[in-house]
């Protein structure tokens, strides 16, 4: 990133993963500079990746290119406008991950003019592997986005998505993971049914799903093309893909799904 200062108002557990991830892939922990309210948890970031703290918000948002806002949403309404006067006379880059809020209301808070972009990252940033999605107003230049993905692919992946498409994409990517989790755990409890420790039954589970997503990922094959390889004639998996289908599973992965969209769209 070079001569690039990032900043972090709110240093809880996404802002925390985000920033290792990024001394992790290069970033200077010199280049980071980050405020919260809790100031353990700058001290904790200040002594694994040799970041800078700050005693301020607005202190943060003068010392940095691109500030990232990572408090709570309900939180975003006391520290916009204190920050707006800061972050215009600098040009700041703005990077909202606050779940729920659009860029026109981040915009409205802010007032126009600045270069802003939302992103939605997930959990699995914590090891690194967050699917996240970034959408710009109309201020914000490639410059701004190859920051926002430098940032960002510092924890996972990154697509670039179309404002309108932030509900699916919380469906597919913000909440699958407690549905792949809760599939896990029912894998899990089905070990144990049949004998297996519940914590060797979640080794067996979790590393099957892990190898199963690798799988699909670097063969770029269909999933179903897959399942076919797996299942054979008059087997064990066809038999229990037959009752996974016949107990209602893909319908009720679509119905968790439009549930979750249709939430995300209402909040």
């Amino acid at each position: 990133m070079g001569s690039v200062k990032i900043g972090f108002i709110g240093a809880g557990n996404m802002a925390g993963a985000i920033i290792r991830g990024m001394v992790a892939g290069g970033f200077r922990g010199s280049d980071i500079v980050a405020y919260d309210t809790d100031s353990a948890k700058l001290i904790r970031l200040f002594e694994d990746c040799g970041i800078c703290m700050t005693t301020s918000a607005a202190e943060t948002a003068e010392q940095v290119d691109a500030l990232v806002l990572a408090v709570k949403p309900q939180v975003l309404p006391s520290v916009l406008p204190a920050l707006s006067p800061v972050l215009h006379r600098c040009g700041t880059l703005v990077i909202s991950i606050a779940a729920g809020k659009s860029l026109a209301w981040l915009e409205e808070m802010l007032g126009a003019g600045l270069p802003v972009v939302r992103v939605m990252p997930n959990i699995a940033a914590k090891v690194g592997e967050s699917m996240s999605a970034f959408c710009g107003n109309a201020q914000a230049a490639e410059s701004h986005k190859g920051i926002v993905r430098q940032i960002f692919e510092a924890v996972g992946e990154v697509v670039e998505l179309e404002e309108r498409l932030f509900s699916a994409f919380s469906a597919l990517a913000g909440c699958s993971p407690a549905f792949t989790l809760l599939y896990i755990d029912a894998l899990a409890e089905a070990g144990v049914r049949y004998g297996l420790p519940k914590g060797t039954a979640l080794k067996i589970a979790s590393q099957a799903v892990l190898g199963t997503t690798r799988l699909l990922q670097e063969t770029g094959e269909h999933p179903r093309a897959l399942i076919d390889q797996v299942c054979s004639p008059a087997g064990t998996t066809i038999e229990g893909v037959c009752a996974l289908q016949s107990g209602g599973f893909e319908a009720a992965v679509l119905a968790a799904a439009a549930a979750s969209y249709e939430k995300d769209k209402a909040l």
